[in-house]
């Protein structure tokens, strides 16, 4: 698991929480479940309109990518390359039919099969192209129902807000509850505005930049193939795709320095 988004999260509702505490606020003041329900209810009812069954089921592997940690190891991925290059100066094409059989990533084994079956490099691009759009197309997907939730919610906080408000107006007879009744009404919008940037939205911009990442590694795989079927020097193709690794330093492979 990805133990900065749940950090941040925390980090966020305790600012909040603690700014409200430190200006003498109670924080029984905050827990309002009629405000929570209208807020909360209405956003994932709206979802719910918003998309088809289709894109709804996949909320559940969407969670999984914010949340879960990089599953990709781009300097294990280079090392891959560069051995298969070598395979294939050495033993030719057809050496690489076991590993394109084998090799846990599904890009990888796509480009190895296309490579093995004799497909010329402007097609195999294009095949693998298309994937990585495909890809790409799927993390936005992701991004979309948390985004729509995190447009939807601060709406969701004023309607409470406006609801509770009526509910006051219909009390003016006890003056005396009508402080706490109109603070206790804007709790929604609290509600509302608090879970759309502290929690909506930031879950869409890490999957976002997580299939940013995934995008560029499954660039630098495309790359690298292409270099495979050219049966390039494997020093050759570190260094080609060592200007992909930028954003994985921890990640570089054991030979990238090599000369």
């Amino acid at each position: 698991m990805d133990i900065t988004i749940i950090i941040g999260i925390i980090a966020g509702f305790a600012a909040l929480i603690g700014g409200f505490l430190w200006e003498g606020g109670q924080a029984g003041g905050l827990l309002q479940g009629a405000a929570a329900l209208i807020v909360f209810g209405g956003t994932a009812a709206a979802v719910v309109i918003s998309f088809p069954w289709k894109r709804l089921r996949t909320l559940p592997e969407a969670l999984k990518v914010a949340f879960g940690s990089r599953g990709l190891n781009a300097g294990e991925l280079v090392e891959d390359l560069a051995s298969l290059s070598s395979t294939a100066r050495r033993s030719g094409i057809l050496a690489l039919e076991k590993t394109a059989e084998t090799h846990e990533d599904p890009f990888m084994r796509e480009g190895l099969g296309l490579i093995v079956d004799g497909s010329d490099q402007p097609l195999m691009r294009h095949i693998l192209e298309l994937e990585i759009d495909k890809k790409q197309d799927k993390f936005d997907g992701y991004a979309k129902i948390f985004e729509s939730a995190g447009g939807y919610a601060p709406t969701m906080g004023i309607i409470g807000t406006v609801m509770g408000l009526i509910r006051v107006l219909g009390s003016l007879t006890e003056p005396a509850n009508l402080g706490s009744s109109i603070a206790v009404a804007f709790i929604a919008t609290l509600y509302g505005v608090a879970s759309a940037n502290l929690i909506f939205l930031p879950i869409a911009s890490k999957i976002r930049a997580r299939g940013e990442e995934e995008v560029q590694v499954m660039e630098m795989m495309l790359e690298g193939l292409l270099a495979v079927q050219n049966a390039e020097n494997p020093n050759m193709v570190r260094k080609k795709l060592s200007t992909y690794l930028d954003d994985y330093e921890d990640e570089r492979p054991v030979g990238a320095d090599r000369r």
